[in-house]
């Protein structure tokens, strides 16, 4: 891929990222008096973000050399989302994990929800319109491809993965609630570049329901049942694990939510995956 057509798909990413910033700002200044329409925006503008720019990234995979490139890609958007998305989830396990543990209502987390899914759907038809137009060259035949699925290994692996993704990513978000915010975003960054080079070529590391369903909804609509399961239920279950066992099983044994820990698990279980 040329570096021109590089260059115009960072160019439409920046330019969703300045048009989300705007829209949340204005509905700050607006809406702030309506808290539930306010959670609403603010939560499906920002998911929105995510979805745009991460379908826009999934077209950049070739882009050489690899894989830096693409990882280069994904952290930085990551640090970016994380800069300019504060105060969101964005993803529905990420609403969940609070709602499990009775720090924020049904009806606010159902709220949310809704909005990052209604976001997810958004962001995909807004960016196959982009695509249609053909002004950049990693645009060229993008709608052709159909379901362009993530799963290139069996379905039980593929759930264990995003499981496994999503506790120690939940895990790691809950670990550094107490660092400072301009070096928590780096470390939460560099966890999702390190997951999606350890998985990224086996489910394409997600572990995000709406973002799944944004980046795959034609493998969603073909294959419903085996989709749902690895990319809804596997992240889903996963923050439940961590949000019923966190309270007490990880503060009654700090040893266990040592880092070090999760580190050596992940290892030995790629190891296993590759013999």
């Amino acid at each position: 891929m040329a570096v021109g057509g590089l260059g115009s798909s960072l160019l439409l990413m920046s330019g969703v990222v300045v048009a989300v910033g705007l829209c949340r700002r204005l509905t700050r200044r607006r809406l702030r008096s309506h808290p539930r329409l306010f959670a609403f925006l603010v939560e499906m503008f920002s998911t929105f973000q995510i979805c745009a720019c991460t379908n826009e990234l999934s077209l950049l995979g070739n882009v050489e050399p690899k894989p830096h490139t693409a990882l280069t890609l994904t952290y930085g958007f990551t640090v970016l989302h994380g800069l300019t998305l504060a105060g969101s989830t964005c993803n529905p396990c990420g609403t969940l994990q609070p709602m499990w543990g009775g720090r924020a209502s049904l009806r606010m987390g159902g709220l949310k929800i809704a909005a990052q899914f209604v976001a997810a759907v958004l962001a995909r038809v807004f960016m196959h319109f982009i695509w249609s137009l053909e002004m950049a060259e990693p645009h060229f035949g993008a709608l052709s491809q159909g379901c362009s699925s993530p799963m290139q290994t069996t379905e039980m692996q593929a759930f264990c993965i995003e499981l496994l993704f999503s506790v120690v990513f939940q895990l790691a978000v809950l670990r550094s609630e107490s660092v400072n915010p301009k070096y928590r975003v780096h470390l939460i960054a560099l966890l999702i570049t390190m997951l999606v080079y350890a998985g990224g070529n086996l489910t394409g590391a997600i572990f995000n329901p709406a973002l799944a369903f944004s980046l795959h909804a034609d493998c969603f609509y073909d294959k419903f049942l085996s989709y749902s399961l690895v990319y809804w239920i596997a992240p889903a279950l996963g923050t439940i694990l961590v949000a019923f066992i966190w309270d007490k099983s990880f503060l009654g044994y700090p040893e266990t939510s040592n880092p070090e820990i999760w580190q050596y698990y992940i290892k030995n279980y790629f190891q296993h995956l590759q013999t």
